[in-house]
């Protein structure tokens, strides 16, 4: 991706609209066959209820902007992406489960409080490196997701259908009223740690380590009704849980974009936080002129080809205000290129006064495929980007602000390595992402006890 100054493209200023992206390139979009019919599904979701509030969203602002100042630490995880065929009580529920044992590691065993955020609830979209997919000498469009087309291939499966940009806001309200509930209403109570150990983590070595963090809570808990100190705190027995995704497909963000009656300001109702993709930050492109004009707290990937200036001319944009958790940008560089890639980056943040929260994505520069035909990552180049992401801001003087990973909370065999020891072999018996591999439990959790000693450290 070229590099573009500041001076080059200065957007940040103009008068914008929540259709203005539509006079912009936009990348990665579907090719939808029948406007007519794509036209009626935006009024449609123009019409229903927002997913999630701008109240919400900005108490989300004021939590990341604490992370920014070095605060706290975010922990963004979910799945690489959604499946229509998922959104289950259980399947919602254990993915919850894994995110809070993390959190929960993060927290007691680092010391600092850590900012939960999904990729769930709208994460049904996914970029492609080819518009286009072979098979058999047969050419249809790529998979992009359950919100575009299915994953069968063949020309009815392939073929975008608007349809499903209707289904997934169905989907994503789903799954927010059980996320509300289960983090609202009792079952993420900190008395409770000891029932998010699922039984296939609880038998590893990882899961008995985090029985011992839950006798540790316990014991505090205790503790603390023992000096007579009140253990009623709201904070102990309900969490606040965020929703996010790439904002990827254009009309389904446009279409649930509301103006917030309390500030007037506009806000995309898909979701807390959205982020830009590494294929789609162009700056003069259709997703960053989108991105611009929405409160919501922003996202950006930044892969090994981003430069100084791209960087500084994406703060200007999205970020003109500077204000502190409003922009992440997200490295995902690869364990082999974020020792060199990642610190001019930080610098020019730095030196220009940007109040910028990084976070590190270490999935998406450490994908191989075996010879077998998975594609895969091993768990220790995931480990490697984190400690060598850490140690870049360690350089820098400035704050490893969070990680961005792709987990979910079945016992899946994705990604290799970790400390059940996954090879290729093992790929076979339990291989169900419809994209790209995830940690299983164990792994997430093993990452998030190693990320505390580094935040430790």
């Amino acid at each position: 991706m070229s590099s573009v100054s500041v001076e080059a493209v200065d957007t940040s200023r103009a008068s914008w609209q929540a259709a203005s992206w539509r006079d912009r390139p936009a990348a990665q979009q579907p090719q939808w066959p029948d406007q007519a019919s794509l036209d009626q599904v935006r009024s449609t979701l123009a019409g229903l209820p927002p997913l999630v509030f701008a109240g919400e969203t900005r108490q989300l602002l004021d939590q990341l902007g604490e992370a920014c100042a070095g605060r706290a630490f975010v922990l963004q995880a979910g799945d690489c992406a959604e499946s229509f065929d998922g959104v289950t009580a259980d399947s919602i529920r254990d993915k919850l489960k894994v995110i809070l044992q993390m959190a929960v590691v993060l927290a007691f065993s680092a010391g600092v409080p850590t900012v939960k955020i999904g990729r769930i609830a709208g994460q049904f979209a996914k970029p492609r490196s080819s518009s286009t997919e072979v098979v058999d000498d047969v050419e249809l469009p790529s998979f992009r997701g359950h919100m575009v087309n299915d994953i069968n291939f063949s020309e009815h499966s392939r073929t975008a259908d608007a349809d499903r940009l209707v289904r997934a806001y169905h989907q994503s309200a789903s799954t927010l009223n059980l996320l509300r509930a289960f983090t609202k209403g009792g079952f993420a109570d900190l008395r409770q740690v000891h029932v998010w150990n699922q039984e296939f983590i609880a038998a590893s070595p990882e899961g008995r380590r985090y029985e011992r963090v839950a006798d540790g809570i316990d014991a505090a808990l205790r503790f603390m009704a023992a000096c007579g100190i009140s253990t009623d705190a709201p904070e102990l027995h309900q969490v606040d849980f965020y929703t996010s995704h790439e904002a990827l497909v254009l009309d389904y963000e446009e279409a649930l974009t509301r103006q917030d009656s309390i500030t007037g300001q506009w806000y995309d109702c898909s979701a807390h936080m959205v982020w830009i993709g590494e294929r789609t930050r162009q700056l003069d492109g259709a997703h960053v002129e989108f991105m611009r004009g929405i409160k919501n707290p922003l996202g950006c990937k930044l892969g090994p080809s981003a430069t100084a200036d791209d960087v500084l001319a994406l703060c200007e944009t999205l970020n003109p205000d500077r204000i502190p958790g409003r922009l992440t940008l997200i490295s995902r560089m690869g364990a082999n290129q974020v020792a060199e890639a990642l610190p001019p980056l930080l610098h020019a943040v730095r030196d220009a006064g940007h109040p910028v929260l990084w976070e590190c994505d270490p999935m998406h520069g450490n994908t191989y495929t075996t010879p077998g035909g998975r594609k895969t990552r091993h768990f220790e180049d995931v480990m490697a980007e984190i400690d060598r992401y850490f140690t870049a801001h360690e350089q820098a003087g400035t704050w490893p602000g969070g990680i961005h990973v792709e987990i979910t909370g079945d016992d899946v065999t994705e990604c290799v390595g970790g400390a059940e020891a996954l090879s290729d072999d093992d790929l076979e018996r339990r291989y169900e992402t419809m994209c790209d591999p995830r940690l299983n439990g164990t792994q997430s959790l093993e990452l998030a006890f190693r990320v505390a000693e580094r935040l430790r450290a």
